[in-house]
């Protein structure tokens, strides 16, 4: 998989921007975490606002639960206001969140609580796993994909695609909402025919891995 073919990337903090970015149209810019561990605190990752003017940008933000507490809203909501502030063209907020095909209700239902504080300016971004296509309960990926706005399906773990992603993506027409796959930089790909066939395909966004 060819990084330079593309135009949208995910940059992770502390990863030196590689050159493939200045033809970016979209950029999804890591933040910081919500860590698992009592309380619930954000952990910014990156040490200033980003200055980026030819392309789109997200906010994005890793997390590991869902049980925020009032200074973590507070903090993600100011942290999309400053680099909005800055001059940034920002898309919104991208939760990257490996929620279990078994738990998509709970997950819809933080999903929507995040609608209710995102001011209208902001759209609504997530990554997702491919098995929600295969397993994933019809009711609650409806609710879902009712409140965000975009949806990146990760076809890979840490550096490398998952193997037997094939089988995966026979699934993806039963998603009831538009999304896009998320490539790992230099990993295995092979789009099947029926891919650009799918109505709800909205093209790829690539992982870029440190130099």
């Amino acid at each position: 998989m060819d990084a330079a073919q593309h135009d949208a990337f995910f940059l992770w903090a502390g990863v030196k921007a590689p050159e493939v970015l200045a033809k970016a149209r979209t950029i999804y810019l890591l933040d910081g975490e919500v860590r698992a561990g009592s309380p619930a605190r954000f952990v910014p990752l990156r040490p200033a606002v980003p200055h980026v003017r030819h392309a789109e940008i997200w906010l994005v933000v890793r997390l590991e639960r869902l049980d925020w507490e009032e200074p973590v809203w507070r903090r993600v909501l100011a942290d999309l206001d400053r680099w909005q502030a800055a001059g940034n063209r920002l898309a919104g907020l991208q939760l990257d969140f490996d929620a279990r095909t078994r738990g998509l209700d709970r997950y819809a239902a933080f999903l929507a609580e995040a609608r209710r504080r995102l001011p209208r300016r902001y759209k609504l971004s997530i990554t997702g796993l491919m098995d929600w296509s295969a397993g994933g309960d019809p009711a609650a990926l409806a609710a879902l994909g009712s409140v965000v706005d975009d949806v990146v399906l990760q076809t890979y773990q840490g550096r490398r695609t998952v193997p037997g992603y094939e089988a995966y993506l026979r699934s993806l027409a039963r998603l009831p909402f538009p999304y896009r796959l998320g490539l790992v930089e230099g990993g295995a790909w092979r789009a099947p025919p029926a891919l650009a066939r799918d109505p709800h395909f909205r093209g790829y966004v690539v992982f870029l891995l440190p130099r």
